[in-house]
């Protein structure tokens, strides 16, 4: 999947999110969380803390939230007739915590997770630059918006770097408003100045740069990454739909 063109993991999916969000029950949304899962060991190099995050952190999550979701269930769209409606798992003065609520509301947090799973396989295999640049190659979005999120989506990191300077500054000058939650608010206060005063020199060097290389004054611009849309691309694409068309028409004769 890291070789694919970056739309072509962004757009595959939207089709069955919509799917998923509209589900009822939870042979569908479960079946296309390890459906993602499976994608993303099988296609994604993932790192170990990504591989703890899909195979362990969203499914124990998944649980817990389901519980939550169960809990504010109303009582009344619980029918006799539901799985696990005479099975009380939890029981405190008048909250009696059924099976049958919390398989609804494990049906809930499942659509949740598999939508972000589904999200996941594209998150994990491409990055922020590759899709603007896909997206400016390929949707014929104007570059000069393109490449200025690409000027903003550098920012966040260089933010983090100017924020661990000022830190350090004022480590070394004994600026230290102790501790607690009043302290750590004035220390943000204090970092907020600098920070801004930092972002706005660095938006101006970038803006100057830009004017200077003459951006945006020609209706297009050679690229120095290509991001073509190959016969590949539209293969995956094809085979992902029909994969969930598939998956979907077993799951839901599972729920039926």
């Amino acid at each position: 999947m890291h070789h694919l063109n970056p739309l072509a993991k962004v757009l595959a999916p939207v089709p069955v999110m919509v799917l998923i969000a509209f589900s009822r029950g939870i042979p569908v949304p479960l079946a296309f969380a390890i459906f993602a899962i499976a994608l993303l060991l099988i296609g994604a190099r993932l790192s170990r803390g990504a591989l703890l995050l899909v195979l362990v952190a969203i499914p124990v999550v998944t649980l817990v939230v389901g519980v939550s979701f169960g809990i504010w269930i109303d009582p009344g769209r619980i029918g006799a007739d539901d799985p696990g409606a005479g099975v009380v798992l939890l029981e405190l003065g008048d909250l009696r915590f059924t099976l049958a609520a919390y398989l609804l509301g494990l049906a809930t947090a499942l659509r949740f997770a598999s939508i972000a799973l589904l999200a996941l396989a594209a998150g994990f295999t491409t990055t922020g630059p590759d899709l603007v640049r896909a997206m400016v190659q390929n949707l014929r979005v104007p570059y000069r918006i393109g490449y200025t999120v690409l000027a903003s989506y550098r920012f966040a990191p260089r933010f983090g770097h100017e924020l661990e300077v000022i830190r350090a500054a004022h480590r070394v000058r004994g600026t230290d408003a102790g501790r607690g939650p009043i302290a750590a608010l004035w220390r943000a206060i204090g970092y907020a100045v600098p920070l801004l005063a930092s972002a706005i020199r660095h938006a101006e060097r970038v803006a100057l740069a830009m004017d200077a290389r003459a951006f945006g004054a020609h209706p297009t611009r050679t690229e120095r990454h290509r991001m073509p849309w190959r016969v590949r691309d539209t293969v995956f694409v094809a085979c992902f739909l029909v994969a969930s068309a598939a998956l979907a028409w077993w799951a839901s004769g599972l729920g039926a």
